[in-house]
């Protein structure tokens, strides 16, 4: 293993939860979302984003704090960055922080653990960049993200906040996607520091 990477993980019951107004979906059908990406594909080049994984600890295990859509699939918080961002605290206030919160104080963004590629408009993302790949149309990076010992987290009416343990994620795409089953074997580099209240 190594040196220093360490992960702090809070309880779970050190964070108030609240609820915000709901995110418009942009997209009701697939095909929707495939012209959406075409014309923003043709308009911007590269599909960038970024999404967070953020640990807590439930029951002395680690969990994983993943959204859910519709009540049928899930995601990290995070999504699509405008041209020129680079960063995620954006994307998680939106998703996770009370609208008075600066994404700035709120959110401590460590390091890049994984990134996915897509290579057309309506194919699955795969965790590396295939040589005959020469104009991909998505890449997402997967971030480790360290919070406060304490913090409020409000979530869009339309979206559940759940905390999924990480041996619930591991080997179980068929659920979670390929993308989020995938993070126990991320963070396996990682020793994590479980921090009692």
């Amino acid at each position: 293993m190594e040196p220093g990477k360490i992960a702090d993980v809070y309880p779970l019951t050190s964070y108030y939860f609240g609820s915000k107004e709901p995110k418009k979906e942009k997209d009701e059908f697939l095909s929707d979302r495939i012209l959406r990406m075409k014309s923003n594909f043709m308009r911007d080049g590269l599909r960038r984003c970024v999404e967070g994984i953020i640990l807590v600890e439930q029951f002395k295990h680690p969990h994983v704090l993943v959204l859910q859509v519709r009540n049928s699939f899930f995601r990290l918080p995070g999504g699509r960055l405008r041209p020129g961002e680079t960063g995620l605290k954006r994307k998680l206030s939106s998703k996770l922080s009370p609208d008075t919160v600066d994404p700035e104080k709120e959110w401590q963004v460590e390091e890049c653990v994984g990134m996915w590629w897509r290579t057309g408009y309506d194919t699955i993302m795969l965790p590396y960049c295939p040589s005959h790949a020469k104009m991909p149309k998505e890449c997402l990076k997967l971030f480790l993200v360290k919070h406060s010992a304490s913090q409020t987290l409000k979530v869009p009416k339309n979206m559940k906040l759940l905390a999924v343990p990480l041996f619930q994620l591991h080997d179980n795409a068929k659920t979670y996607g390929p993308i989020i089953s995938s993070i126990p074997e991320l963070l396996s580099r990682f020793s994590l520091n479980f921090i009692c209240n």
